[in-house]
């Protein structure tokens, strides 16, 4: 199929793939940044942004070939590739099959979740965006203010007060406007296993990174993560939630150059702690207490719906 996507910058062409209920919208925070070293091209996945949704099934498996579909139509088989939870799953994915990809960074891949997990993962996402289109009225605002992001976004961020203001609300208007959203979620929750890839099997470099206080896909997730692509590094954002490119923008892109760049580097030098001045603005029992506010208002309001 055709997808929708939008190409910036010059160099080495470079794909990024967006994540559930996302567009290509979603690597505003990295888009200038990757942009002046590599020509980016971002896709809105099927059903996603203005892409229309396949026929039939959307799944990673669907997924995967309509991408492998639109890579071969535009003459980008063998690009680099950076991808985003769904998105992170799918370059995994390809990557496994082999001739479609190059170099792969995979931030905070799904599928990896096993036991209590599904259902922590289903249903805590599942709320989430019910209370997303409940609250769409009210929802620039709410996005648009510290305060609005502190209550509505710690389940994906690590530091929700400093997401971008029109990072927010964007990604909040699409996760709720999205078609494919409800079946895509129980696909990932309860479709088809992520098959391995063997040892040796990826020659091309391949690098999963984890935010260490991912609430979506747990960080111990990881674990499976590497034992199913044993080819793979992992790299690890401290002071980071779901999202790297909210929490992490330019830790984010010096990864994705190293790596897509084929450069030998050390995590340190990734991560340059000693050049951070990163501070908390909100203590952390304000995120936990904003996010239970939100629930109890959430649960409430859609209560309040029924009744109607």
């Amino acid at each position: 199929m055709d997808m929708h996507f939008i190409r910036r910058g010059t160099g080495k062409p470079l794909l990024l793939v967006h994540g559930i209920g996302g567009s290509w919208r979603s690597w505003n925070t990295l888009m200038d940044a990757l942009a002046a070293e590599r020509e980016v091209v971002a896709v809105d996945l099927p059903g996603h942004g203005e892409t229309p949704k396949l026929v039939g099934e959307n799944s990673i498996g669907t997924f995967a070939d309509a991408l492998t579909d639109f890579l071969g139509q535009h003459n980008l088989l063998g690009i680099d590739a950076v991808g985003s939870s769904m998105g992170a799953r799918l370059v995994l994915e390809l990557a496994r099959r082999g001739g479609v990809l190059g170099a792969v960074v995979s931030l905070d891949p799904g599928g990896f979740w096993q036991g209590w997990e599904i259902p922590f993962f289903y249903h805590s996402v599942a709320v989430s965006v019910k209370l997303v289109r409940a609250l769409q009225p009210v929802m620039p605002a709410l996005a648009g203010s510290a305060v609005g992001r502190t209550i509505l976004l710690p389940q994906f961020s690590a530091k929700p007060w400093a997401v971008d203001s029109k990072q927010a609300i964007d990604e909040m208007h699409t996760f709720a406007h999205t078609p494919v959203f409800d079946e895509l979620l129980d696909q990932l929750a309860h479709g088809e296993v992520q098959k391995p890839a063997p040892k040796g099997s990826i020659s091309e470099p391949l690098v999963i990174g984890w935010g260490r206080q991912d609430r979506v896909c747990l960080p111990r997730q990881a674990e499976l993560a590497l034992a199913k692509f044993p080819d793979a590094r992992l790299y690890w954002f401290d002071n980071c939630g779901h999202f790297p490119q909210w929490d992490q923008p330019a830790e984010a892109v010096r990864l994705i150059l190293a790596v897509t760049g084929r450069q030998e580097f050390s995590d340190a030098s990734i991560a340059q702690k000693a050049a951070s001045t990163d501070t908390a603005a909100f203590p952390k029992a304000a995120v936990i207490g904003a996010a239970l506010a939100l629930l109890a208002g959430g649960c409430w309001l859609l209560a309040s719906r029924k009744d109607k």
